[in-house]
């Protein structure tokens, strides 16, 4: 017969009061505990917040709590557990603003030393580089100009008529077509440069000009509507094509080795007058003909020539007390040759792959 009274197991009872003892013993051990380096830190980790630690054991005693109980204990141990992490949060936050382990901890000498991953750099990079420090040897400075230029820099002031293919839309990328001379565009060789240069300087001049272009062409394995050019200008008294042809002589036998012969073909440009086209022997087959010449000996790694004397009037300098030279090549045209690279998308593709074949270059 059911008397109304509730009798509870004595196990239940003695768990309960010992779940409520260790939940408040842990709390204070959690609240008077002192963190001050990383060793410590990863202790108290393992003592209170692993899984064989002594929050994880309270809430494995749980199931020995008297039912209606639990919920109330379950929530206390909740509790201890949030404390336990934000203490931990918090000096783990605290050593990692220190700038890691403690003073206290020594570092071990001992241990191996990580692998370095060095990178490398880009093959037109080194080209650059290469054709600069071969022309300041010569007196050479190097001079910079905008990528975005109005028309008479990029074409009136070198001479170039006015219905000159380079001027249409399929030749050049136009940002603002229609105003003449100021129409805006995005530059098709690196000789704005020289002409703002002959502006703002005036002779003796002696500069080159290495930069990015844009032509609106097709982009294949042998052209590309981006790419680099670097050109040159020697401006002074008395300036000759046999200066032209030394300079550029010079040039090939440091960039392709000491056996290097150049030749000259002419050729137009309406900024120079005469104009050469310049073939340097191929440094794979040393001239005897294989397929990077095309079996001809020869490959072609610049356009020169005397500057015209109207380019030089529309930069205020008398055609008849100066003369000067330019020249100008193609910088991924020079590393194809340089590296023997096939395909020119490579250049602009960044395949890492690619890339790291030029790390000791």
């Amino acid at each position: 017969m059911n008397s109304g009274i509730i009798i509870f197991p004595v196990n239940q009872v003695i768990e309960s009061f010992k779940m409520i003892g260790g939940v408040k013993e842990l709390l204070q051990q959690i609240k008077d505990k002192a963190v001050s380096n990383r060793e410590e830190l990863e202790a108290f980790r393992l003592e209170y917040l692993s899984k064989k630690g002594k929050v994880a054991a309270l809430f494995e005693e749980l199931k020995n709590v008297q039912k209606e109980d639990r919920r109330a204990f379950g929530a206390e141990l909740n509790n201890l557990k949030n404390l336990a992490q934000s203490r931990f949060d918090e000096w783990a936050e605290a050593l990692g603003k220190q700038g890691g382990p403690s003073a206290k901890a020594e570092p071990d000498f001992t241990l191996p030393v990580p692998p370095f991953s060095y990178g490398s750099l880009h093959p037109l990079t080194l080209t650059k580089k290469r054709i600069t420090e071969i022309f300041s040897r010569m007196g050479f400075d190097v001079a910079d100009g905008p990528e975005v230029e109005t028309d008479w820099f990029n074409f009136g002031a070198l001479n170039f008529a006015d219905n000159h293919p380079a001027r249409e839309m399929q030749d050049t990328f136009f940002i603002e077509k229609g105003k003449g001379r100021d129409d805006v565009l995005l530059r098709t060789h690196t000789s704005n440069v020289q002409i703002r240069l002959l502006n703002n300087k005036k002779p003796p001049v002696r500069s080159i000009m290495p930069g990015r272009v844009f032509r609106n062409e097709a982009i294949s394995a042998r052209a590309h509507c981006i790419f680099h050019q670097v050109e040159g200008l020697y401006v002074d008294r008395n300036v000759s094509f046999k200066d032209l042809k030394d300079t550029l002589y010079y040039f090939a036998k440091e960039m392709f080795g000491k056996e290097s012969k150049i030749r000259l073909r002419p050729s137009f440009f309406p900024f120079t007058e005469p104009s050469a086209e310049i073939d340097v022997t191929c440094f794979i087959c040393k001239g005897k003909g294989c397929n990077i010449c095309k079996h001809s000996g020869w490959v072609e790694i610049a356009g020169s020539g005397m500057v015209d004397p109207n380019v030089l009037r529309n930069c205020g300098i008398d055609p008849d007390v100066f003369t000067g030279f330019a020249f100008g090549m193609g910088i991924e045209r020079i590393a194809m040759l340089r590296y023997d690279i096939k395909d020119l998308r490579l250049f602009t593709e960044n395949d890492v792959r690619f890339l790291r074949q030029f790390s000791g270059a």
